[in-house]
């Protein structure tokens, strides 16, 4: 599943699209803010029949943030609620963590945050805190880049920061490492890091026992013409990930194999409206992030979904960039794409008619 939603005017105008969330007991949210130019939901959605019970936790630069009404907020069966993050603090910062914690039950979770000038985007939840990270897929023409870490419990992090471009694993010059200090987020600008090539960031904390949560907000356009939107740290593509809502124009794919070689089938399958699928098979060099030419299906009509299928046992992270011109700003968002769990094991079964005789 996938939501994409054109908002053409006002607070959070340009491209804001998310992915199905499978529900958990614990989120992370590097990336949000409280700050005045934001306006920053948090929803919480229960799929099941009985009320859950969470918490909200705002870290900002100096470690937790006095909060109310915080604790103890009840998500009634089969309903979504949305918690401004601006009613659960007085303090105004601009980089924030959002911890969600699940006291009964489980819910999805998911922020979406606006601003009053730069347009606005949903904000996925990290990988669950580790030592190292991948966040994959920044645009090429990101104009400016800020990263967002936090570093769970009272442990300090260093984390090296490298970039994935299409030629290999680079330390971008004076930002090659960013510190966390335990309990407290951290921010840094990288401005336009990728330099007109893909790219995707790897972290990795010097000391790999200190676990780590991450996000990036990504720019695109100048002055008033400028949009944003957020790429959290992601989980591998795993078995399988697929992608929605893509169109013939306008959709780019990005993989990127931070620790070997790999290779991967996309399929694009056919659209919502006519058209034949296609496959094709790409090879990622090792430490490098590759813009992939989709293979669009013949006879396209409508949108289509991809599909991303590792062949080699090397890990493999993607994302997908959806970009339209909206009123003269470059509106775009952009997904990670994670396993879709569409495939499930199944136990190997045969014939015996002697069940019958039983």
């Amino acid at each position: 599943m996938q939501q994409t939603t054109s908002v053409t005017a006002g607070t959070g105008r340009g491209l804001q699209g998310v992915t199905c969330t499978a529900p958990d007991t614990e989120f992370w949210f590097p990336g949000a803010s409280t700050g005045a130019d934001r306006t920053d939901y948090v929803h919480l959605t229960n799929p099941d029949d009985s009320a859950a019970v969470v918490d909200i936790e705002l870290y900002g630069k100096d470690g937790a943030l006095e909060t109310v009404v915080g604790e103890g907020i009840t998500v009634q069966p089969h309903s979504t609620e949305p918690v401004l993050l601006s009613t659960l603090t007085e303090e105004k910062q601009t980089d924030v963590t959002v911890h969600v914690v699940v006291r009964s039950g489980r819910i999805g979770a998911a922020v979406q945050a606006l601003d009053a000038g730069l347009g606005g985007d949903w904000l996925a939840a990290s990988a669950d805190p580790a030592g190292s990270l991948v966040l994959p897929g920044i645009p090429k023409d990101a104009t400016a880049v800020r990263l967002v870490a936090f570093a769970p419990g009272d442990t300090d992090a260093d984390l090296k920061v490298r970039l994935a471009s299409p030629s290999g694993l680079i330390t971008p010059a004076g930002h090659e490492t960013l510190h966390v200090k335990g309990g407290m987020t951290a921010a840094v600008d990288l401005g336009d890091i990728t330099r007109g090539e893909a790219g995707s960031l790897v972290l990795t904390s010097t000391d790999g026992s200190v676990p780590v949560v991450a996000a990036v907000r990504v720019l695109r356009g100048k002055g008033d013409a400028q949009e944003s939107a957020f790429i959290p740290a992601a989980r591998p593509v795993g078995t399988r990930a697929t992608s929605a809502g893509n169109t013939a124009e306008g959709t780019t794919l990005s993989v990127t194999a931070p620790e070997g070689t790999a290779e991967v089938e996309v399929t694009a399958s056919a659209g919502t409206e006519g058209g034949t699928p296609a496959s094709q098979t790409y090879t990622i060099k090792s430490g490098t992030t590759q813009n992939i030419e989709i293979p669009v299906p013949d006879g396209l009509k409508g949108t289509y979904a991809l599909t991303v299928e590792p062949r080699s046992d090397t890990p493999v992270y993607a994302s997908r960039t959806l970009t339209a011109t909206e009123n003269g700003v470059p509106a775009f968002t952009v997904q990670p794409l994670p396993d879709d769990r569409g495939t499930v094991a199944v136990p190997e079964a045969e014939e015996d008619l002697t069940v019958l005789q039983k």
